[in-house]
């Protein structure tokens, strides 16, 4: 008897293992997000969260996701990330430049998790990094400000001075002064990356010192708002903000995430997880222009689109050499600036008023 039950045991096992197989099969892939900001209605965690329902809407039931919003850097950062993975979620993204070391501590510790960290450059075996090449629609955005100009002067507002924000200043002036070699861009440091009030501030005091477009780094729609209250232009950023400046908003240098989003997290799915580094621009479409104002006249439009196809098609670059610091440095003689250079920009370029604040 006790044979037979045995028996009967050792012959349900495989069934059993097929059924918790099945199951676990049918259970959907737990995505988390770490977002540095509220999402509310504009701006970078604005548009990452746009990129996470663009991945739930194409894999449907395959994917649950999660996110947790305005997560400071640091510890807290450290402690958000770690939860999730606690919580069972196999791939995590990790959405601001602060939270590169804590998503390398974490991911040391969770080995069988999959994490992607956007605008940083440390890898891991499980950890792949993503960025936007947003410098090239930035110098796109420079060109309308340059037309667009009657003062010459054109504001910046700054989060922290880090290659990443610096690729975009640098970018925007050298845009500018392509079409106006006599503007000048001055840029207000805000050492955050959101925070209206801080942001609105230094916009005003740019308009204060003469600029008439004004453009930023940072999260909130400040900018453009202070723009609009002002009768100024703005060139928005991170998405488009148009309805916070309908007669301000020239163009926004916008960032789209949900095609890379669903593409990583179909490679976990399929078992073809890859630790990448991927930098999409506009050829891509993870960088874009678009929102443009009712005062961009229709010549500009078209000469800067023109640009943009010279981008695509890599005739162009918005760091071709020469390119100069604005104390007369020699950066590079010819060629253009590689990813390394990109990387380690830690200068501002000709036109640009100024010096780098020392860390």
């Amino acid at each position: 008897m006790i044979k037979k039950n045995m028996r009967r045991i050792l012959l349900a096992i495989p069934a059993l293992m097929l059924a918790a197989s099945a199951q676990a099969a049918d259970e959907p892939l737990k995505v988390g997000f770490v977002y540095v900001s509220p999402i509310g209605d504009a701006g970078w965690t604005w548009q990452q969260d746009i990129g996470r329902k663009q991945m739930e809407e194409a894999l449907g039931a395959k994917v649950k996701t999660q996110y947790v919003e305005d997560v400071p850097e640091g510890a807290d950062a450290e402690r958000v990330i770690r939860d999730l993975a606690q919580q069972g979620n196999q791939l995590i993204f990790t959405t601001s430049f602060g939270y590169m070391n804590p998503t390398i501590k974490v991911a040391k510790q969770f080995p069988d998790a999959k994490f992607v960290h956007s605008t940083g450059y440390k890898t891991a075996p499980n950890v792949a990094t993503t960025n936007s090449r947003f410098y090239e629609a930035r110098y796109l955005a420079g060109m309308v400000a340059g037309k667009m100009t009657k003062t010459n002067v054109a504001g910046y507002v700054g989060a922290f001075p880090i290659p990443e924000v610096l690729q975009g200043i640098n970018a925007f002036t050298r845009g500018m002064r392509s079409v106006n070699p006599n503007a000048e861009v001055r840029v207000i440091w805000v050492n955050s990356w959101f925070d209206p009030g801080k942001e609105r501030d230094a916009a005003l005091a740019l308009l204060g010192q003469g600029a008439d477009v004004i453009s930023h780094h940072t999260d909130s729609t400040a900018t453009v708002q202070a723009a609009e209250e002002q009768g100024k232009y703005a060139v928005a950023y991170h998405s488009n903000m148009q309805k916070f400046g309908p007669n301000a908003q020239l163009v926004a240098v916008t960032h789209h995430w949900g095609d890379y989003f669903t593409r990583k997290a179909q490679e976990v799915l399929d078992g073809k997880w890859q630790a990448d580094s991927t930098w999409g621009g506009l050829k891509e479409g993870m960088a874009a222009i678009e929102g443009w104002g009712p005062a961009v006249p229709e010549d500009v439009k078209q000469m800067v689109l023109a640009k943009q196809e010279e981008i695509i098609a890599g005739k162009f670059t918005p760091f071709d050499a020469p390119i100069k610091t604005n104390d007369g440095k020699v950066v590079l003689e010819q060629g253009s600036l590689d990813d390394d250079g990109l990387n380690k920009m830690n200068y501002y370029v000709e036109g640009v008023a100024g010096k780098l604040p020392t860390k």
